[in-house]
């Protein structure tokens, strides 16, 4: 079970920018420029762009369409508000909190991550490419055709997530924990997946071709019609697996009836 690793409950409110070369930008324009409002009330479509936004409680707050790029978020609250197509690409976070945020078509690139926890969170059609969340907490959230790739997974918590259609593509997911999580139709080619636990989760059309799965869990999971064309299956664990017409790293298809070995 998650444990909160938060600080405690809020205790102020800081949010600066740092505008001095913009202000020498502006100057030698001969213009005034257009800042980011810092001091904004949080709203939707607010412009929080390259500010510091630090011990502040944002639960349940109406933030869709903010744009928070380059933002350094760190002690914040998000439980429960409304993210959807927020901008937070490039944005650094520590010790924060989106649980059951509504997230969806949120764009989070290239983020930097450090104690996050989605739990319960909306995060369907998201974009966490190249994000950097290793040790996250998405358990129980709703990512569906979510796009990790290339991202930095390694110790996240996916359990019970649903991932239907979500591409992990080239992303690094060692020791990630995928348990019971739905992943039908899921892309994880090119992954690395050393150790990961998939123990009872639905793989059914994945896509695992290339994929690092040396001592991956697999058990009892529903790999049905999966592809694992050249991945690296050394001592993985497949006791119990469904694999009706997987396609075996050998690019061979596995009996209808096989269950716990390719037949």
């Amino acid at each position: 079970m998650y444990q909160s690793q938060f600080i405690g409950p809020s205790v102020g409110r800081f949010i600066r920018r740092s505008a001095s070369l913009i202000l020498g930008i502006a100057a030698l324009a001969g213009h005034a420029p257009a800042f980011a409002g810092c001091d904004d009330d949080p709203a939707p479509g607010v412009n929080w762009a390259n500010c510091d936004i630090i011990d502040i409680d944002l639960k349940n707050k109406d933030l869709s369409n903010a744009v928070l790029t380059s933002a350094r978020f760190s002690n914040v609250d998000f439980s429960g508000a409304i993210l959807e197509n927020a901008d937070f690409n490039f944005a650094e976070m520590k010790n924060c909190r989106f649980d059951q945020a509504r997230m969806k078509g949120a764009h989070l690139v290239a983020v930097k991550a450090d104690t996050v926890s989605f739990h319960k969170a909306v995060l369907e059609n998201s974009r966490f490419s190249r994000a950097t969340l290793k040790n996250a907490n998405f358990s129980q959230s709703r990512a569906d055709q979510a796009n990790f790739y290339g991202a930095k997974l390694d110790g996240a918590d996916f359990t019970e997530a649903r991932l239907t259609q979500a591409s992990f593509e080239q992303a690094s997911a060692a020791g990630a924990v995928f348990v019971r999580a739905e992943l039908s139709r899921a892309v994880l080619s090119g992954a690395r997946l050393h150790g990961t636990d998939f123990h009872q989760a639905v793989l059914h059309r994945a896509v695992l071709d290339n994929a690092d799965c040396l001592d991956t869990d697999f058990s009892e999971a529903d790999l049905s019609k999966a592809s694992l064309r050249e991945a690296q299956i050394e001592d993985a664990i497949f006791t119990g697996t469904i694999l009706k017409d997987t396609i075996w790293a050998n690019y061979k298809r596995c009996r209808t009836t096989s269950v716990g070995e390719c037949q």
